[in-house]
Formats: C-alpha cells, sequence, structure tokens
C-alpha cells in the first residue's frame, strides 16, 4: 500500500486525502489544529464554490451540505456612479447552483470524517526538518498549507506572477440580519464596484449558527478601503464595514438598515498578499520532493471567488494523476507533468482574476454596462466565475467583445470611465 502524507487541511488537502482514503491508499494528514481547535476559531476565508466544483464534491462523496446551505442561483454586477447611485445594476442566472460554507465548517468537518474512516491525524506545525523526516518515509509528500510559511519554499515563477505586490486589501465579516436585495427575488452574490476605490462582495452563506452573508471589502491599497489594518475588535471592524457600505454602495447598506450582527465573536478577517504563482517541486536538502498543491503554487486574489474552486478542481486532478501512476515513481518529472496539467485550467482563472485587479479598460465597460440591455451578456459573465475559460472567447479583446456584442444587436449601456 503506498503511503501518501498531505500537510495542510484545507480545501484541497482534505479533499485529496479522503479521495485517496476511499482508494486504498495509507493516508497521514499533518494539520497545526484539531478539528474543534478549527470550528472554534476565527474564519479563514471568504468561498462560493461553484457547479464544477461542487460536482467535485459529490463525486468524492463530500457534499455534505446540501439542503442545509443556501443555493446561490445567479451573480449580479453593480457598479457606483457619481451621484451615489448605480450605474449599472443587473444579475445573472447561474446554470447550475453555487454553495458557500464557512471553512470551520467545512474542514472540521472532513477532518473528523477522514480520522473516523480510520486516517492518521498528526496535529503539529511543520518545519522544512520535518519534510526531511517525513519525505524519507512516505511515497510521495504533498504540500497543501496555502498561505502558510512553508509556502515560501516553492520559488516564485516570473513570467506567471506578474504582481510583487499585494493588490487589494482584504476585509471580511460573516453576519446575520441583512434583508434581501427587494428588486431581485432569488439568492445571488453581488459583486458591487467602486471604480478607482474597491469592491464589495455580498455572498449567502453557510456557517456555524445557520444561514448568513459574508460582507467581503477589497479595497485599492492606499485609498478608502484600505483601513482594517490594526482594528482588533471584532464590532469596530463591523461597524467600520459599515459606515463604508453606507458611504460607497448605499443600496448594500439599506440592506442592513433592520440590524445586522456578527455571526459570532470569530466572524471577521483581514490582511493582503500578493498574487502569485509558484514553481511546483521544492528538493529537499536530503534529495526529498515535496509537490505543491493548489493555493501553494497558484494564490490568486479572491476578487474572482476562485480559491476553493481551484483547490477542488486540482485535488480532482491529482487524485486522478496519483491513481493512473500506479506503482511507478513519484518523481520530480511526474510532479511537474501533473502540475502543469492543473495549471492548463488554473492559467485561465489567473488570467482573469489579474485582468480584474487591473483598471478596466474601455471595451470591459462596455461589456459591464451592456448586461443591464443584454440579459445573455449577464448570464454569461455569470458563469465565467464556473468557468473561466469562456472568458477568453469574449472578454479580453476589444476585438472579440465587439463581435460577441455585434451578435446580440450592438452595445448597450457603457460605463463610463471612471
Amino acid at each position: 500500500m503506498r503511503k501518501i502524507l498531505v500537510v495542510g487541511a484545507g480545501q484541497a488537502g482534505l479533499m485529496l486525502a479522503l479521495g485517496l482514503q476511499d482508494r486504498g491508499y495509507d493516508v497521514t494528514v499533518v494539520s497545526d489544529r484539531t478539528a474543534d481547535e478549527i470550528r472554534g476559531g476565527r474564519v479563514m476565508s471568504t468561498q462560493c464554490m461553484f457547479g464544477t466544483a461542487l460536482a467535485h464534491e459529490r463525486d468524492f462523496g463530500l457534499d455534505l451540505w446540501a439542503g442545509a446551505a443556501p443555493d446561490v442561483l445567479g451573480l449580479g454586477v453593480s457598479v457606483a456612479g457619481p451621484d451615489g447611485g448605480r450605474a449599472v445594476d443587473w444579475v445573472g442566472r447561474l446554470d447550475a447552483y453555487a454553495h458557500s460554507v464557512d471553512q470551520r465548517v467545512k474542514m472540521a468537518a472532513w477532518l473528523d470524517l477522514f480520522a473516523e474512516r480510520g486516517g492518521s491525524v498528526v496535529v503539529h506545525p511543520v518545519g522544512v526538518a520535518d519534510l526531511e523526516w517525513y519525505a524519507d518515509r512516505f511515497d510521495l509528500v504533498l504540500l497543501a498549507a496555502g498561505k502558510g510559511p512553508l509556502a515560501g519554499m516553492f520559488d516564485r515563477d516570473p513570467e506567471r506572477s506578474p504582481y510583487t505586490r499585494p493588490m487589494r486589501s482584504l476585509a471580511v465579516s460573516y453576519v446575520h440580519g441583512l434583508g434581501p436585495r427587494p428588486e431581485h427575488d432569488f439568492p445571488a452574490v453581488r459583486c458591487n464596484l467602486v471604480p478607482g476605490v474597491g469592491e464589495l462582495f455580498v455572498i449567502p452563506a453557510l456557517t456555524l449558527s445557520g444561514p448568513c452573508d459574508i460582507l467581503f471589502f477589497e479595497g485599492v491599497p492606499g485609498g478608502p478601503l484600505d483601513v482594517f489594518q490594526g482594528v482588533r475588535d471584532p464590532q469596530a471592524h463591523l461597524d467600520l464595514t459599515l459606515r463604508l457600505m453606507k458611504q460607497f454602495v448605499p443600496w448594500e447598506y439599506d440592506r442592513a438598515a433592520g440590524g445586522v450582527a456578527l455571526t459570532d465573536a470569530h466572524g471577521t478577517l483581514s490582511g493582503r498578499y500578493t498574487p502569485t504563482v509558484r514553481r511546483p517541486v521544492v528538493e529537499l536538502a536530503s534529495g526529498g520532493l515535496v509537490l505543491g498543491v493548489a493555493d501553494v503554487v497558484v494564490a490568486n486574489d479572491p476578487i474572482t471567488g476562485q480559491g476553493s474552486n481551484n483547490a477542488a478542481k486540482c485535488a480532482a486532478l491529482y487524485l486522478a494523476a496519483i491513481e493512473a501512476r500506479g506503482a511507478g515513481k513519484f518523481d520530480r518529472a511526474w510532479m511537474t507533468e501533473t502540475f502543469e496539467a492543473y495549471w492548463a485550467h488554473a492559467a485561465a482563472v489567473t488570467k482573469w482574476t489579474n485582468a480584474m485587479l487591473a483598471p478596466p479598460p474601455a471595451h470591459v465597460l462596455t461589456l459591464i454596462g451592456a448586461g443591464t440591455a443584454h440579459q445573455a451578456v449577464a448570464d454569461r459573465f455569470a458563469n465565467g466565475f464556473d468557468d473561466p475559460a469562456d472568458f477568453e472567447e469574449w472578454f479580453y479583446t476589444p476585438e472579440r467583445a465587439d463581435a460577441y456584442l455585434a451578435a446580440l444587436g450592438g452595445p448597450s449601456g457603457a460605463v463610463g470611465e471612471p
């Protein structure tokens, strides 16, 4: 029986561990926290998993929250106008529902499930010396501790990493009590764009205490939303979030008029990181090899909500590659080939995410504006969150955007330059 070590108890690491366990591998998971510590800790992320990623979870037998998590049926875009109103406001229908499950709920449950099924769980912070020890005792070592210090062992790939600094300041609040958007009669992720300032995303989700909403600000560094550093008190964090909503996205602030409250004392998060693609393999001093997984090797800004989706797709691809390897050695060539197969998907995500972090060119403003008049544009944009490769066909160049809009009857409702 082949022995595999997974370092990290997140979306990709636990999916891989449970999938390998189900197929008869001898799997050990190393986590820096127990399931109870995860469950009782601070929120770790925002997340919204779309149809393809959820299908992978179902294939793994891990879709444990169907019927409990709110079904997200659409994705809407609003653009703030100079008068404080909305210059653009539309919502696209998703072809398949999406779900957002607090990772404290999901990862704690999956870690418990892995242990209940006989998996070995080691609770211990991992350093380089530990990896040396593990590499000598396991057939394959997978590092899935996405944004931890060990990710820095993997060299940055400059050709695939155009940014050298954080492009957004991030601030998250999980809340109860947010009212519905009165103009739409189905649950949707709301993307509110404030030109030159940043974005507010509102995500229907499931947390420890039931259904909730996630308020997620992405602020341009140095701008008016980049003010959460040093805010440690959760209520002060929420109060600041609400003040900024009232100033920049008052239509969303109106939903809080009935009173909102944090879901729990650990329901806030803030920070920033540099979007980075890393080389997939690290060779240890002993000669042992470590393969990076998901966010370890492709860490995009969360502006397009792709982190957990990428993680699920990476886990499914890596699992298939491990099975296909049979008794063959997990050498550098195999590791590189496996990552490149994942990169064939992740490249499209990275291109789209990096494009959304930059000031939008005129043709993108026209496309966003056209979503108001053309439901097909709104729906296609929404479903691009599930399949970002589709943006290549209509989004990146003026020529393809013009051809697409012409086929729909011409551009309409263009957004002015910020």
